[in-house]
Order: structure tokens, then C-alpha cells, then sequence
């Protein structure tokens, strides 16, 4: 959610702050503005839509030498998406960009005003800017002055912010949402919202805690604490390969993504597997010690995921799981004890709501321990333990790839736990283990399944809605695939449990409604086909997804043969993202960057 980047040095600045948010435009935006400071001369250009917009405008603008830029893309939380309400924002001599809320924004705001201060913007932004300002008449110098901005800021944030009085350098801050700053070895100094607006650019980075802000200059970087004490520089080796975030001859990220998932897969594998066992290195076994329950915490995707998870904990383990949406459990004073052990699942280790429960989670002295695609996340610091899921950079704001790793990865700590806590038989572990190895090549994408899927769509982009529908584990898949059709392609879609269909849902039957209705062999089979026939009965439009031929079915896709449910969750998993992905583009729309979307909700 937004992007931010910023540099300081000799190169042609527009460019890389250009090029540094064409990386992140898989965060999603709606407008985009670079601010740029040389000779103690601003140049401003901010623009409505994709970066091609902002390019066009800033097309005649070039530097020489030494000088300081920062740049935003927005995804508009306060007041529209309008080139007035784009970041960069301005005051008398300064300007700022910012990710997050700032939550005390009308209090600062009104005082402001009431002295005189002009507001152009609709945003909770502009009031950084114009309180830096209204300090820096008082304050001793602009980064006392910041100083004195940081500690009336409620909310969370991530904050550049450059002064033409100071004309080399950039202001820093960081509190509950990410910024990241590298450096390389030309002596340049770089900030980020994310380390893919980094990556080619600079040698090594430093992950910024909640409280850290400073300033960076040619001089180099100054960092402090919440404390106001100083900070020790501890860098990072930041990873140089750009070619996990190209197409490569697909159309579209999320397609490439979902065809990486049996590569994928094999890494989230690796090392983990034993013959008779599932090994994490990263895990110390104590931390099951005296454990009797496990919560789960997740939004979106992933809270799909914990949903599969809590099936096969209970199943596998037979130990208590709940699962809980995190927006949900922050504000519904859970009832916690000390024999939970806290799990939060996050594609980005950044999703503002689960990070904040994990710290309440923290707070009530729980064990905690994330699983994540993203070390140095602010998740993967804070908890006691974490599992990382090795997708790779995810760029498709839809997530594919990340749920498949994490699901992948939720089915071997069940298996693990059930070894430590022997409630699986020795041939049972030993079993699903070679099924977990069999994974890479259940999700490798079939052209000819492809291609039936890509004719298919086109029966499906009219109508009043979808019923997505399962039981047991395929029930959040069920709710994932409706989620993946509503994200990219707008159209109505709703996951329910099969069984729940004549509590209510069934009323909506009607040939225009299409009922995408998964029917594994080997769970609930039969039941699922009765519930899906009381559908068909009331000329629903069925499109069945199974190994096995089912005569009511309008259309039918046929998965292969497998000797487990898992296998074929998972081979079900890959048609749902390639049906939803097949209809969005027959629709036209922009599959890697939904309308409304953001890649990481960084904001509640």
C-alpha cells in the first residue's frame, strides 16, 4: 500500500526515483509524485494514474550533479485520488511524503489553521509538513524541528521529508510502517518503502525499527532511537537478482506467479523433509513446550490459509486451534492464556492489523511465532519464532504463489507437531511426507487444462454472482476463489460450505447464478454431490472441479487421479486462480493491479 523512495547522490535523480516506483507499483496506487531539491531549487511533478502519467509530465526535467529526491505512489486513504491529494506535499520550503495514518490529523490540522496555516490537500499528510514548518521557527535547526513533529504524530508512518534550507539532506522516520534505507558503494544513499525499490541499486540496507528516525546526507547517516540515543549502524547484504520481478514472456505477473508455484514449492520444501519426519531447523522445540492450544491470526489470503491449517492441526496433531481475523481480534478484548501459542500469517510481514496483534500478543506474554515470505519483516523481528515460506517477490496483487507456501507450509507443522506429539501413526507421517514431495509437480500448470480454462471463461463474465463451494479443507479454498474472481475480476463472488447451501444461499439459485463447486475424491465426496445436486435441481449453472465425472455438472473440469485431499486441494487451488485469472482478462481489466487494491495493507 503507497511506495515510497528517496536518494541522495550524483545520478540523474528522476530516473531513479521513477525507476525505484515502477517497483513498486504491485503495492497498488493511484497516483504518483516525485519532489526533487538541487542549488536549494524544488522541482515538483505530481500526476493522476500510472507512472507512464508522471514520466510524460516530468519528461523535460533532467539534474547534474549532486542532489536529493523523494518519491510517492498513492493509494488514497484521505480524500480522492487527485493530483492536490498526491504526495509529494508541500509547505512554505519543504515537502514530504508519508505512508500510513496519521490518526490525530484534524486535532494538528485545526490548531494549524487557527494560526493562519493554508491547507491544499484533503489528506491527513500535508499536516507533517506544515507542522515541521511551524516548529522550524522556534527549533534550533530543521532536525530539531523534526524532532519536535515526530513526538505530536499519532499513528502509524513512514516519513521522508527534504527542506530547501537543508539542501542536502533527507529526514527520516519510521513507526508501524516499513522504510528501509541502503547505501552502495558510489557513496549513494537510498530509502525505501520495500527492498524491491532497492534491489540493482544498492549493496546492503538497513531494516528500520518502529521509533528509529534520522537523516541521511553525503555525509553519510545519522540514526536515532525513541529514545533519542543514537544507533549503531547494522547493515544488511541486500540480493542484486531483478529477475523474479520480470514478466519473462507472460502476460501478466500473477500468470507467471501461478506457473512458479511448482518451483516455488520445491524450495518451501527443501531441507525440511526426512524420511520419516518434517525438520525446522529455524524452530526450537521448546517453544511447544507446555502449548494446548494454537491461535491464528491472518487477513485475506491468508487467513484462508490459517482456515486450512486449523483443519490439519486439530486432524493431525489433536490439539485446540482458532483461527481469528486480525482486524476483528484487535479491538474484541480475547480472552488469552499463557498456554496458546500465537501464530500470525502474513504474505509481507508488514499487514498492519496482524502486526498489531501480534504485539498485543506479545503484551499478554504468549509465545508467538510468525510464518512469512519476507525476513527482516517487521513480523519476522518481533516474534519469538518464524517459518519463512521461500514464494519469492510476489508482484501480482492477487495472491497466488504466497498461498500456496504458506498452505504448503501449515501442512508440514501439522505433521511435525503430530510427531512430537504422537498422534499420528509413524506410516501415516511417512505417507503424507511423500505426498509434500509429490507437490511441485501437482501444481505444474497442464497447457491443455490452461486452454480448456481460457475457452471456458468466457461462459462465465455475465450473470448475477458465483457460489464458490466445499467442505472440510476446501472450504477456504472455496472462499480463496471466490476472493481471487472478486479481486481482479469485480464481479460478485461468495465462498460458502456446501452443506450451508440450504440454510439460506440456495434462494439466490438461478441459471444465472454460477456455482463453481469443488468435489474431491477423496473428501466428502458424496455429500458435496448432494448438495451440489439440490443446486442443479433449481438450475443453478454448475461448473464442477474433479477427478471424477459428474453427469449434473453445466461444465466440468477434470482434475488427475490422486491418492490423497491435500494433492488434490492443491491441483484445485491452481484451477480457481487460472479461472479467475482467465475471466479478468476477457474482462480487460489490469490482473497484477485490481482497482482499490494494495499489496500490503499497511494501514488499518
Amino acid at each position: 500500500m503507497c511506495g515510497i523512495v528517496g536518494y541522495i547522490g550524483v545520478k540523474p535523480v528522476k530516473q531513479i526515483l521513477i525507476d525505484g516506483l515502477r517497483e513498486l507499483e504491485y503495492r497498488g496506487y493511484d497516483s504518483a509524485g516525485i519532489a526533487v531539491l538541487q542549488n536549494n531549487t524544488f522541482s515538483l511533478f505530481k500526476a493522476v494514474g500510472k507512472l507512464v502519467n508522471l514520466e510524460e509530465k516530468a519528461k523535460n526535467f533532467e539534474t547534474e550533479g549532486f542532489s536529493i529526491g523523494i518519491g510517492h505512489t498513492r493509494w488514497a486513504t484521505h480524500g480522492k485520488p487527485t493530483e492536490l491529494n498526491a504526495h509529494p506535499h508541500l509547505g512554505e520550503n519543504s515537502y514530504v511524503v508519508h505512508n500510513g495514518i496519521i490518526e490525530n490529523y484534524q486535532e494538528l490540522k485545526a490548531s494549524l489553521m487557527a494560526q493562519g496555516v493554508q491547507f491544499l490537500s484533503q489528506t491527513d499528510t500535508e499536516v507533517i509538513v506544515h507542522l515541521f514548518e511551524h516548529h522550524l521557527k522556534t527549533a534550533s535547526d530543521a532536525f530539531d524541528a523534526f524532532k519536535k513533529t515526530l513526538v505530536q504524530l499519532e499513528g502509524a508512518y513512514a516519513i521522508l521529508l527534504i527542506n530547501s534550507n537543508e539542501s542536502g539532506t533527507i529526514f527520516f522516520a519510521k513507526h508501524g510502517s516499513p522504510m528501509i534505507i541502503g547505501r552502495n558503494e558510489a557513496g549513494e544513499i537510498l530509502f525505501g518503502s520495500s527492498d524491491a525499490a532497492l534491489i540493482g541499486k544498492c549493496h546492503e540496507v538497513i531494516y528500520l525499527e518502529d521509533g528509529h528516525y534520522g537523516y541521511g546526507s553525503a555525509k553519510g547517516i545519522s540514526l536515532f532511537d525513541q529514545n533519542h540515543q543514537p544507533v549503531a549502524l547494522r547493515f544488511s547484504p541486500l540480493a542484486e537478482n531483478k529477475l523474479s520481478a520480470q514478466k519473462e514472456g507472460y502476460r501478466f505477473f500473477m500468470e507467471k506467479e501461478i506457473y512458479e508455484q511448482s518451483r516455488v514449492l520445491a524450495d518451501t520444501l527443501m531441507g525440511r523433509l526426512r524420511d520419516e519426519s518434517v525438520y525446522f531447523e529455524e524452530i526450537d522445540p521448546e517453544l511447544f513446550q507446555g502449548i494446548n492450544e494454537i491461535k491464528l491470526c491472518a487477513c485475506g489470503t491468508s487467513y484462508h490459509a490459517a482456515m486450512v491449517a486449523s483443519y490439519l492441526f486439530e486432524r493431525h496433531a489433536k490439539i485446540k486451534t482458532s483461527v481469528e481475523i486480525a482486524s476483528e481480534f484487535r479491538y474484541r478484548e480475547p480472552f488469552l492464556t499463557q498456554d496458546t501459542l500465537f501464530v500470525v500469517i502474513s504474505q509481507s510481514g508488514e499487514t498492519a492489523d496482524t502486526l498489531e496483534s501480534l504485539k498485543m500478543a506479545k503484551k499478554f506474554g504468549l509465545k508467538t511465532m510468525v510464518i512469512c515470505n519476507v525476513d527482516n519483516s517487521s513480523m519476522v523481528r518481533l516474534a519469538d519464532a518464524s517459518i519463512l515460506t521461500r514464494a519469492g517477490i510476489e508482484k501480482g496483487v492477487a495472491s497466488t504463489k504466497a498461498f500456496a507456501t504458506q498452505v504448503c507450509v501449515l501442512w508440514m507443522l501439522s505433521l511435525s507437531l503430530a510427531g512430537e506429539r504422537h498422534t499420528l501413526e509413524a506410516s501415516e507421517i511417512q505417507n503424507q511426507i511423500h505426498l509434500l514431495r509429490t507437490l511441485p509437480s501437482t501444481v505444474t500448470v497442464d497447457s491443455a487444462l490452461h486452454e480448456q480454462l481460457r475457452r471456458l471463461s468466457k461462459r462465465y463474465l455475465h450473470g448475477h454472482g458465483f457460489f464458490f463451494i466445499g467442505r472440510d479443507v476446501f472450504f477456504p479454498l472455496a472462499l480463496e476463489g471466490a476472493l481471487k474472481l472478486k479481486e481482479i475480476s469485480y464481479l460478485h463472488a461468495e465462498g460458502y460450505p456446501s452443506g450451508e447451501m440450504k440454510h439460506g444461499p440456495i434462494a439466490l439459485a438461478d441459471p444465472k447464478l454460477f456455482t463453481i463447486a469443488l468435489l474431491p475424491q477423496h473428501k466428502l465426496y458424496d455429500k458435496t454431490k448432494s448438495n451440489i445436486e439440490e443446486l442443479s435441481a433449481r438450475d443453478s449453472t454448475i461448473c464442477s472441479i474433479s477427478p471424477l465425472d459428474f453427469d449434473k455438472a453445466d461444465d466440468h473440469i477434470r482434475t488427475k487421479p490422486s491418492e490423497h485431499y491435500m494433492c488434490e486441494f492443491f491441483e484445485m487451488m491452481v484451477v480457481l486462480q487460472l479461472l479467475s485469472m482467465e475471466i479478468a482478462i476477457r474482462l480487460g481489466n489490469d490482473v497484477d493491479m485490481p482497482r482499490n487494491l494494495a499489496k500490503s495493507v499497511t494501514v488499518e
